[in-house]
């Protein structure tokens, strides 16, 4: 029986109550006033229902369809302006006992090259990172306790915390590694994670059990209810996501919102971010066997996804080709990675990554970080390596609170022109540099605070003249 409080991973994510909001969703697809209420409440920000969520994922009504875009990329535009936060992945190892059967890093994969940084090459890596401009990043590991015990991921964190290179630094770490206890949560939270991240790849159960036949993972109830846990550690940003391709992107659309009003309804708060990957190849991967999400019905999905969720992040990684992701940022996207290498390490040394077979999948978008900042700025977007909320206590529902309320606009605008105007000084080719200052000029005016908009050019003379970190 469906029940969004319980503790019970089969009662909120209810697989008699998705088949049966499916089967509503086609009986109402050609609802026009039922669907029109639907656009209507998603115009006000007020967000969505699993059910109206289904609904508008059924509807092929073109005018529809359209009309989700134009509310889409209204509400990103009132709550995101024309911000895109950036992070990097470092992916520590890729040890892992898992017999994944979509993933590069499963256990009998025998062309894949096993490997594990060590703190020395943690921190080449690292400053490499820093040297590219990054300031936040998301640490990525296979599961492995013997080979990657927690304590060895709680010292990466206190390495790559430590590490302060000419004038870059890590300011926010973000965590994506596998299912854990209460207490190993609490060891995260201690060491200074922003976001745990933890995708449940599908909500179908018996899908689920499928592709993670052996290993800790194969425990759908244990990894479906780790955000449980993550909270009750103390840890109140999380980030969730689906893999799409492994099942039917409805179902899983829809158990994704099932999990997020469980969030709300027992923690007091959703995720922090939604991550959208779709499958691409990987080592010993046969993406054949695999449901393609075609591009326009994942545009829909993101559209639809900004329209339920109008306050949490939504992240598209270098999956996506460069084409895909300048059409998703204007449909709700609010977060990329750049220049992101998915093998162990190679950052550092770019010839070791061509020689190593250690790449958990196949990167879409090769550009490098500054090429991306140039597309970005050229088109009128300011990236940002802002990490202040997470630094000044604004997370879980104090952020939220901001978020609603428009209040968060005060910082976030000042606080991307100030790590933009950073990344210009210190790593931006000549080109970028003209474009990005140009475009700090024109977005000075728009800050609407005439306090907040005179520290802002404050700190930003100071930035020119070697000063680093103002935050608001």
């Amino acid at each position: 029986m469906y029940d969004s409080k319980s503790p019970h991973a089969e009662e909120f994510i209810c697989d008699e109550e998705i088949l049966a909001t499916l089967e509503f969703a086609k009986k109402n697809k050609n609802n026009k006033e039922l669907l029109q209420e639907i656009l209507q409440q998603a115009e006000e920000m007020k967000g969505l229902s699993y059910r109206q969520v289904a609904l508008l994922l059924e509807c092929d009504d073109q005018q529809v369809i359209d009309e989700i875009h134009r509310i889409a990329m209204k509400i990103k535009e009132r709550i995101y302006g024309n911000r895109i936060v950036f992070f990097a992945p470092l992916y520590l190892a890729n040890y892992c006992v898992n017999s994944c059967r979509y993933c590069g890093y499963h256990h009998s994969n025998c062309e894949m090259k096993r490997k594990k940084l060590s703190q020395e090459e943690i921190r080449k890596e690292v400053i490499a990172l820093q040297d590219m401009g990054h300031k936040r990043l998301a640490l990525e590991t296979g599961e492995d306790p013997v080979n990657i015990p927690l304590e060895y991921v709680l010292e990466s964190i206190k390495t790559i915390y430590s590490i302060k290179h000419k004038n870059g630094a890590i300011r926010r770490v973000n965590v994506n590694i596998a299912a854990t206890t209460v207490e190993n949560y609490r060891k995260l939270k201690e060491a200074g994670i922003g976001t745990y991240i933890l995708f449940q790849e599908t909500y179908h159960k018996p899908t689920y059990e499928y592709m993670h036949p052996a290993g800790p993972k194969h425990n759908y109830a244990y990894h479906t209810e780790a955000m449980d846990r993550a909270q009750q550690g103390g840890i109140d940003d999380v980030g969730i996501g689906v893999l799409y391709g492994l099942y039917d992107y409805k179902y899983d659309t829809v158990g994704m919102m099932m999990h997020i009003k469980h969030l709300e309804d027992t923690c007091g708060v959703g995720p922090h971010t939604i991550s959208l990957p779709r499958m691409r190849f990987a080592s010993d991967v046969n993406i054949g066997d695999y449901q393609r999400v075609p591009d326009e019905v994942f545009y829909n999905i993101v559209a639809i996804l900004r329209c339920a969720v109008p306050y949490t992040g939504m992240i598209i990684s270098t999956r996506e080709s460069p084409e895909s992701r300048e059409k998703l940022l204007k449909l709700g996207i609010s977060q990329l990675s750049g220049g992101s290498c998915t093998g162990v390490g190679g950052y550092a040394d770019e010839a070791q990554r061509e020689e190593d077979n250690t790449a958990q999948f196949e990167v879409n978008d090769e550009r490098s970080l500054d090429e991306i900042m140039n597309s970005l700025c050229r088109t009128g977007y300011i990236p940002s390596f802002c990490t202040a909320c997470y630094r000044e206590g604004r997370t879980g529902d104090r952020f939220m609170q901001l978020a609603k309320t428009g209040q968060i606009c005060n910082v976030c605008q000042p606080n991307a022109l100030m790590t933009l105007k950073e990344y210009v000084i210190d790593y931006a080719s000549e080109e970028t540099r003209r474009f990005a200052e140009e475009l700090i000029e024109k977005e000075i005016p728009k800050i609407k605070n005439e306090k907040i908009r005179a520290k802002t050019i404050e700190n930003l003379k100071q930035i020119e003249e070697g000063k680093r970190d103002f935050r608001f």
